[in-house]
């Protein structure tokens, strides 16, 4: 990794990859600002484990496409977005994914 990717971040999206990403990345704002990550009652657009069913189908196919790393990055441009609270509750829902550990 080069001077450059350690002050600036190395994006770990192909490009053929990048607008299926940003989509899911829009996604996940618009969850997080309409809707929550998680609910104290599960049903409707929560599981049983009371956590956003669309917020988890995006976590398990950023896992599919780069892993922890790629899970990883986008939480960061979540916290950047919407804030360190939004983003441990996204942490949270992405319990279990790949190697991903809230």
């Amino acid at each position: 990794m080069g001077f450059l990717d350690l002050l600036f971040g190395k994006s770990l999206v192909p490009a053929g990859l990048k607008p299926e990403v940003n989509r899911m990345v829009e996604d996940l704002v618009r969850i997080g600002e309409q809707e929550g990550f998680l609910s104290e009652r599960s049903g409707g657009l929560f599981n049983a484990q009371c956590r956003h069913i669309r917020a988890r189908e995006i976590g398990a196919r950023l896992n599919e496409m780069g892993g922890f790393e790629l899970m990883e990055q986008i939480n960061k441009k979540i916290r950047k977005r919407l804030g360190p609270q939004l983003a441990s509750h996204l942490s949270y829902s992405w319990a279990d994914i790949g190697k991903w550990v809230p």
